[in-house]
């Protein structure tokens, strides 16, 4: 079994920076692949971004591109989540998740394990 737990959300200003952390635990987790997604009320979840196992290969939301930062410390089993720039519109309860596929996925329905969230709430 895998557990997730995301910290690091909080209150912010608009143009603010906030760094999520997700510390994993289980076993291989360090070979399986990590994603952040958030959801906002009332809207489905939706991906933000995501990083291969070895930290080589990451992917973004073009909503997040250039302001938001994925990476990982293997060594601790955890995966973080640089927001810089941050906007109203980046207000949601973040997640993280992993899989075990070795392809880069933007899909939630193809991540195998979940965290319970973090709420970022950014003011204008």
């Amino acid at each position: 079994q895998v557990q997730l737990v995301e910290s690091g959300g909080g209150l912010v200003q608009a143009g603010g920076s906030l760094r999520l952390s997700c510390a994993a635990s289980g076993r291989t987790v360090s070979s399986y692949n990590k994603g952040w997604f958030r959801q906002a009320p009332g809207k489905e979840r939706e991906f933000v971004a995501t990083i291969s196992w070895s930290g080589g290969s990451t992917y973004y939301a073009d909503s997040v591109k250039g302001r938001f930062t994925i990476s990982r410390d293997n060594a601790k089993n955890t995966v973080y989540l640089q927001m810089n720039s941050l906007k109203p519109e980046d207000t949601a309860v973040y997640y993280c998740a992993t899989r075990r596929g070795a392809v880069l996925s933007s899909l939630p329905g193809e991540y195998d394990y979940w965290g319970q969230g973090t709420q970022v709430t950014v003011s204008s």
